[in-house]
């Protein structure tokens, strides 16, 4: 994960730390050759899902991910399935981080954990690092990258992998669909008066035929790290979703994270200040990104309307279950006191994008 550069490292928050001794002493019976130096744990402070941390023994370094506090809905967080994506997908695609090992001993942090290689580079969220020459050819190219790194992962074949197992691309849709509606109706909280026209259409225009192929499904700016002269992307991180697909799904996710100055305010300020993409000239447009990917890919994106509108519900979704499980007192983080008003907004924004 992040290098010192990207200072987006924080000290743990409270009610998030984890038991130092007891950690220090599974990672020195587990990995080898540690140094004699003390166990240091800092937090990612990006995220509102799965906790990750920074851990470092000397010079010894590597991250740790472990599910949220409280419960968690079935079959979500799950670590060994993330650790079995990494591992099947480090060798051939560079980005993804090498995972290490896999831990389900409860007692250790309080949940099953993975630990993997911690990368070292910058990540963007809603600033470039101090020193960058932010120019409209370098947001122009971490664009093309983004957009190059998406097609690069689309093309791999997963029936030569061991992901064959994850996923049953036939109906995919549709199950991505129904499954998204109800986990929205046992989260929900407020009533949202187009949420029930909004369901209907989605089921409705659900595509009978699809593609599949390995998608990210979480594929953002800030899940992504690049080298220091943003040549290329080192990283991409959060495969928590990954799975065999419709990758014009995985499009449409992207591009449901992807601000440009003339989003409302609350679509681009929902998750905190404006991300990089709505402030500089030089980052394409959403228009611009799916037409390159359409080009560098050779898929047809015709309907990527459907897949725009479904992406925003989706992120609908993970928002208001991150807002029920404040509301609940799962999480004290006030990051989330606010969030029912961005899942307003972003079904309100999804059901505009149908109705277009």
């Amino acid at each position: 994960m992040p290098h010192q550069w990207s200072k987006d490292t924080i000290p743990v928050r409270k009610g998030e730390e984890l038991n130092l001794a007891i950690l220090e002493k599974f990672l020195r019976e587990n990995v080898e050759n540690l140094p004699g130096s003390p166990l240091e744990i800092l937090q990612f402070s990006a995220g509102a899902s799965n906790l990750t941390y920074q851990l470092r023994i000397g010079d010894w370094e590597a991250v740790l991910r472990r599910p949220p506090l409280g419960p968690v809905a079935p079959k979500a967080h799950d670590m060994r399935r993330e650790f079995k994506i990494l591992s099947e997908l480090h060798p051939i695609f560079n980005a993804a981080p090498k995972p290490l090992f896999f831990s389900d001993l409860h007692e250790v942090v309080g949940s099953s954990f993975f630990i993997m290689e911690r990368k070292n580079g910058l990540v963007l969220d809603t600033s470039f690092p101090e020193g960058i020459k932010v120019t409209r050819e370098l947001c122009h190219q971490i664009s093309e990258i983004m957009v190059e790194k998406l097609v690069e992962l689309h093309s791999i074949d997963y029936k030569k992998t061991g992901l064959t197992g994850l996923s049953k691309p036939d109906g995919f849709m549709e199950r991505q669909v129904h499954g998204w509606i109800g986990r929205y109706e046992r989260a929900k909280t407020d009533e949202i008066e187009v949420v029930a026209s909004l369901q209907k259409w989605l089921v409705k225009h659900i595509p009978k035929h699809h593609e599949a192929t390995i998608i990210h499904y979480d594929y953002k700016l800030n899940n992504s790290m690049f080298s220091e002269k943003f040549t290329e992307m080192v990283g991409l991180f959060d495969w928590e979703m990954t799975t065999v697909g419709d990758p014009l799904a995985d499009l449409g996710v992207a591009m449901s994270y992807w601000n440009q100055a003339d989003d409302s305010e609350l679509l681009r300020k929902g998750l905190g200040k404006d991300p990089v993409t709505a402030i500089h000239d030089g980052f394409l447009t959403r228009h611009q990104f799916i037409e390159l990917y359409a080009k560098k890919s050779g898929r047809d994106v015709t309907n990527l309307n459907f897949y725009l509108t479904f992406a925003y519900f989706k992120l609908a979704v993970i928002c208001q279950q991150i807002y029920y499980r404040f509301k609940k007192g799962q999480t004290q983080d006030s990051r989330f006191a606010n969030f029912n008003n961005f899942v307003k907004s972003l079904i309100q924004h999804a059901a505009k994008i149908a109705y277009e």
